[in-house]
């Protein structure tokens, strides 16, 4: 039977094949683009996810041969579960915003991308189709099949694949415990989606469980990670995203094929800081020898910090640095859960920098941040206890050693603790005193009143703020700060002893929760006179202020849902806000550009208008110009309107009226755009100009009378409008004004006329109102700014021009306002007129701050200024007499040989004066006065050699630079210190020595100048900074005396290669001046030293100079245009200095933790590292630590703020 059965088969094939043969082959299918209409795409495009779109044109001549191409891929796309069509439909596509023909557009979950490549490169139009970015969708994880899966695993070095069960076994209704779980992972993990792709991590998620089943995952949902196309699986729990994320960046790190730091950008280290608990970033510049010199060295460490699960990154943005108030790179900062700390060691010691980084993983210590570390962390909201404190104050100090104790109960709390030592910063938060504790939570401060050297009543404060859920109570100053660092604040005003303000008080804390989530700060406010400020009359009162403009609530504070709304509406639309009187004059002064609508609520027209205006906030908003409306026609009276609406911009206080059609919102933009960018004579109402004339010193009026455009009246304001700016700059302020009742008040009756208003009085320009040039040269004359038999009051721009341009200046400073003021004034305007006669000018000024301005002790102040040098009166400034005599003895008496200056004037000097002495010293020095008095008889040499010499007793000054201890001397070459460390009272040798400094500033700029040329003839000698150059020998630097971390760098000349470290530490245990640490002198003379008699520097007993003499110390390399470091005045004992003429430069520096010292901001002096390359003693290693104002051990080095000090720009993240 069997053999039948296979003859039987056997017949059946042969009859098959035959059939075969007889019958026409079929015909081979050819791919082709299927044809929509609109209606149909829609349906696709419905019913798709990943839809392909051909849009082509009857008219057009490529579209066929394209077309031709793109169907090679068809195939190829719905094998990647992407459909492709082609319509040609010239009005559906500009819709989607084709207008050329052909084009193809990628739908990805209705989304549309328009190609922008070749479209006859089919293969590159797959790959754009097919890619993970295309199919990238924000906050979504998207969905790939098996083929997509394979090609996206390919391609992409890092990809996360989230398996799901398929999706006929979780539908809508499907209730299994995988369903859910996958349900559940797949709502957190897209959580994280956007902070993956930061990191260059895909993430896409698959149904097919015939495919986990062949990957043998196991139960799903699983994760996958492919790194390089090798799988590792996610055994955590997937409903925890933020351990995912970890998961993944660890992971990315350790799988990198070669052992490099990895490069990030400015937005993946955000998120890197976010995500990663301990990681490290290098700050460095590509294109600087130094840090390619430390990457280097660090990627040494790269795999050990992976084994202590610390991340290492690098980045190459100098924006990005600066925003952590990084001015200098290479720098690192190791982020312990978002907290920074900065790396102060060698940055070229890889072995000390992982020493240093796993000593912070082992420490748990308070932190020491920058104010722009600071201003992040709570900006980002993070919950905060900051210690405002002073590293040179005992109280600070002990303070600081007893909340060291809570740091680990706060972390458990979920609050960092962070310490911060800067007074500016301090003073932003209305901080007097130091040690202070602020805490913060979504950004609003709250202080703590207590005693903090009790850490643990602190800590339970702490703990009480964290765990209630208030409306923070704030103080006026508080909420000032508040307004002005975040963009969205919520206040209610209230008075907590009013039943209503109570009862609403407990309504609104339902929504504080809501508000936070939100990014809306919800605080109160129980403080009536900051209730009035705003022109706030009815309490509780809720205020909405939107980066610093107020929205008033007028609805039913009760009713806490529709103030939430109204709250989220205000914030995420843009509308005109309502303002009071006080809200706008606060406005004007806080306000650079602003623009104020004056309208009537019950006037249609009016609403109509203000609905036009409402679609150019947005642009005004990008031009910095806020606009504002007021329904208050009192107040629009004040400003001589008569008639509303009228816009009225604001800019520097100084009001102009826009004059065409508020209906036309293009030409308002326009003209509002105009007056912020261009020079313009600010047009204004009598109402306005007496405003002005009251409360300016010098106002400028071009009365026109009526002018129309193209008119010789218009045509000579445009003339005119060319010296505004030139008087800005002097403080005086230009307007016109067609009114001409103020104008008759002041006996003018022809037009155009020119009047300028100093202090009020009238002076009318009699000259040619044509020529601009004589207007401007009369309105700046000192004949016409004076006001015979009164002291004139100037403003701050006029004061810095009149102390500049005259020789001799008496300047009362005082409060606006002060009564006791007023009474001296009375007293000193008798003097005047003798003052003139003596050509002494008087001023007088109160503009706000002028006392922090120019440094003085106290307000009233009188102040002599002689070629701008200063000496404050200390007499009784009610005794006209007196005075008189002390000014007219000044005058008339010959100057101090070294003239004493003041802050201001020394900074002037300092930014202006190429060649700058300054001595330093101070009332209770005992050596000053004998010193001065020497120094005093070179003043003259100095002059003649064009070094200008000055005193200062201004310590803060000294201590920005890391002058502690005086006298000192420094030299200041345009602008950068250089400290003299030799005998202040030997002049002859000070007086050398400052002109040698300017003779090496000559010789420095005659070298940079022919850089080129000294490159190409010593290419083969490299520095890694400044080139330090001989014909014959190389100049080493010698590091030399260092008693903690007292070091000075003095150049020296060695016949050896080698460069020498000595530590001075060393040295008080030695007997000798020789370099080693033995009590041998190494010379061969008879003394107990081996200095070379010569003092050449070299280590023979011959000079090495060509004169006659026995010293070398004439003949300067004149190759050498190294700058040389200085440490100074940090409390230790200074050893005697070797002698030498070459500069020391004051460099940023940090103390060891016993030594009491004043803060210092020191200069940046960029000291580059000689013959990197050539073989060196090893250096001794820098202290280190985590960044301590304050160690408990004596050895250990404080830690300092590297390259952090003086940073200006604030950085909100």
């Amino acid at each position: 039977m069997a053999r039948w059965l296979k003859a039987l088969a056997a017949l059946l094939l042969l009859a098959a094949a035959a059939t075969a043969r007889k019958s026409p082959a079929a015909p081979k299918h050819e791919p082709q683009i299927e044809e929509v209409t609109a209606k149909q795409l829609e349906r696709v495009l419905e019913d798709k996810d990943f839809v392909a779109v051909y849009w082509y044109a009857r008219s057009c001549v490529t579209c066929d041969k394209v077309l031709e191409e793109l169907e090679k891929i068809d195939d190829d796309t719905d094998t990647f579960g992407v459909d492709f069509v082609k319509i040609n439909d010239k009005r559906l596509a500009k819709q989607y915003g084709i207008t050329k023909f052909p084009a193809l557009t990628y739908f990805r979950e209705k989304e549309p991308i328009i190609y922008e490549g070749d479209l006859m490169d089919e293969e590159s139009v797959l790959d754009f189709l097919t890619s993970l970015e295309a199919m990238d969708l924000p906050d979504r994880i998207e969905e790939v099949n098996q083929k997509i899966l394979s090609k996206i695993i390919e391609d992409t070095n890092y990809v996360a694949v989230l398996f799901c069960p398929d999706h006929k076994s979780c539908g809508p209704s499907n209730n299994k415990p995988e369903c859910k779980k996958c349900a559940k992972a797949l709502q957190e993990l897209e959580n994280i989606d956007d902070e993956a792709d930061q990191l260059g991590i895909g993430f896409v998620k698959i149904h097919d469980e015939e495919l986990a089943e062949e990957y043998s995952l196991g139960d799903l949902p699983r994760l996958v990670y492919y790194r390089h196309q090798i799988p590792i699986i996610y055994e955590g729990e997937l409903s925890r995203e933020e351990d995912v994320l970890e998961w993944l960046i660890a992971n990315k790190s350790t799988g990198d094929e070669e052992d490099v730091i990895e490069d990030v950008t400015a937005k993946t280290l955000n998120t890197l800081i976010g995500n990663v608990d301990n990681l490290v970033v290098l700050f460095y510049d590509h294109g600087d020898e130094d840090s390619m010199t430390v990457l280097g060295e660090l990627e040494k460490i790269d795999d050990d910090c992976d084994r202590h699960g610390i991340q290492f990154v690098k980045i190459d943005d100098q924006k990005a640095a600066e925003a952590f108030g990084i001015d200098d790179v290479p720098s690192i900062v190791y982020f312990e859960k978002q907290i920074p700390n900065v790396y102060d060691g060698n940055l070229e010691n890889e072995e000390e920098i992982l020493e240093w980084l796993v000593e912070q993983l082992e420490k748990d210590e308070i932190e020491d941040v920058t104010d722009e570390m600071l201003d992040r962390l709570i900006k980002d909201g993070k919950t905060v206890a900051v210690l405002f404190y002073d590293n040179n104050d005992r109280k600070s100090q002990k303070v600081l050693a007893e909340l060291e104790n809570i740091d680990d109960e706060c972390d458990q709390l979920g609050i960092a603790f962070v310490k911060i030592d800067n007074n500016e910063e301090a003073k932003e938060y209305g901080i007097e005193k130091v040690p202070t504790l602020l805490y913060f939570e979504k950004g609003i401060p709250t202080y703590y009143e207590g005693n903090l050297e009790d850490e643990e009543k602190v800590l339970e404060w702490l703990r009480y703020q964290s765990e209630s859920d208030e409306i923070e109570d704030i103080t006026d100053e508080m909420l000032d700060l508040i307004i002005e660092k975040m963009p969205y604040v919520a206040v209610l005003f209230y008075d907590k002893d009013q039943k209503k303000s109570q009862k609403i008080l407990s309504e609104l804390e339902n929504i504080d929760d809501e508000c936070d989530q939100n990014d809306i700060a919800f605080v109160k406010i129980d403080d009536d006179s900051e209730a009035k400020e705003y022109g706030i009359e009815t309490i509780p009162t809720m205020v909405f202020f939107e980066k610093g403009i107020p929205h008033i609530y007028e609805g039913d504070l009760m009713k806490e849902d529709e103030l939430l709304g109204w709250l989220l509406h205000q914030k995420r639309h843009s509308e005109i806000p309502e303002v009071t009187d006080e809200m706008m004059d606060k406005l004007i002064d806080s306000t650079p550009y602003l623009a104020v609508i004056f309208y009537d609520k019950d006037d249609k027209q009016d609403i109509r208008i203000l609905n036009e205006l409402e679609n150019i906030d947005d642009e005004l908003e990008k031009e910095g110009i806020v606009i504002v409306r007021m329904d208050n026609e009192a107040e629009a009276k004040e400003f001589g309107i008569d008639h509303l609406p009228t816009l009225v911009y604001f800019e520097e206080n100084i009001p102009a009226i826009y004059e065409g059609d508020l209906m036309n919102e293009d030409e308002v933009l326009e003209w509002l755009i105009e007056q912020k960018n261009s020079a313009t004579i600010e047009e204004v109402t009598d109402e306005i100009l007496s405003d002005l004339i009251e409360e300016h010193e010098y106002v400028v009026v071009y009365f026109s009378g009526k002018c129309e455009e193209g008119e010789e009246c218009d045509n000579i304001l445009e003339e005119l409008e060319n010296i505004d700016d030139e008087l800005d700059e002097t403080g005086i302020i230009f307007v016109t004004t067609e009114d001409i009742s103020l104008a008759k008040k002041y006996g003018i009756k022809t037009f155009p006329s020119l009047v300028f208003f100093r202090n009020k009085d009238p002076l009318i320009y009699k000259g040619d109102i044509e020529d601009e040039d004589e207007v401007l040269s009369w309105l700046t004359d000192e004949d016409t700014l004076e006001i015979p038999g009164k002291i004139e009051e100037v403003n701050s721009r006029m004061l810095e021009k009149i102390l500049e341009e005259n020789d001799h200046i008496v300047v009362f400073f005082y409060k606006e306002g002060d009564k006791k003021s007023q009474k001296i004034l009375s007293e000193l305007e008798n003097i005047d007129d003798e003052c003139e006669e003596k050509d002494i000018d008087f001023v007088k000024t109160s503009d706000e701050g002028v006392d922090k301005e120019y440094d003085l002790p106290d307000l009233p102040a009188l102040a002599f200024y002689r070629h701008k040098f200063r000496t404050i009166y200390d007499g009784d400034l009610m005794h006209e007499e007196a005075i008189l005599k002390w000014v007219l003895d000044l005058h008339d008496s010959q100057p101090d040989v070294i003239e004493s200056v003041d802050r201001k004037t020394l900074k002037d000097l300092i930014d202006d004066v190429e060649h700058l002495a300054v001595f330093f010293y101070s009332e209770d020095c005992d050596t000053c006065d004998e010193i001065l008095d020497e120094l005093e008889t070179i003043d003259d040499d100095t002059d003649k050699h064009g070094i200008q010499f000055v005193k200062s007793k201004d310590s803060k000054l000294a201590s920005d630079i890391g002058i502690f201890s005086f006298p000192a001397l420094v030299y200041y070459e345009t602008g950068v210190p250089i400290m003299y460390d030799g005998d202040l009272k030997n002049e002859n040798k000070v007086l050398q020595w400052l002109v040698d400094q300017k003779s090496e500033d000559k010789r420095r700029k005659s070298s940079k100048a022919n850089a080129k040329s000294k490159a190409s003839a010593d290419g083969d000698r490299k520095t890694s900074g400044s080139r330090i150059k001989s014909s014959t020998i190389n100049e080493k630097v010698l590091p030399i005396k260092n008693v903690g971390v007292f070091k000075t760098e003095i150049p020296v000349r060695k016949a050896t290669n080698k460069i020498i470290s000595v530590n001075k530490a060393k040295l008080k245990k030695d007997d000798n001046d020789d370099e080693d640490d033995d009590d041998e002198d190494d010379d061969e003379d008879d003394d107990d030293d081996d200095d070379d008699e010569d003092n050449d520097g070299d280590e023979d007993d011959e000079d090495d100079d060509e004169d006659e003499d026995d010293e070398d110390d004439d003949d300067v390399d004149d190759d050498d245009e190294g700058d040389r470091c200085f440490y100074i005045g940090l409390g230790a004992k200074p050893a005697v200095p070797k002698m030498t003429y070459e500069p020391y430069q004051c460099c940023p520096t940090k103390v060891q933790s016993p030594t009491k010292v004043a803060k210092a901001t020191p200069t940046k002096v960029i000291s580059k590292k000689l013959d990197k390359d050539k073989s060196r003693a090893e250096p001794e290693k820098p202290a280190k630590g985590k960044n301590k104002a304050l160690a408990s051990k004596p050895e250990k080095a404080s830690k300092g703020k590297k390259g952090l000090l003086d940073s200006e720009n604030i950085w909100w993240w």
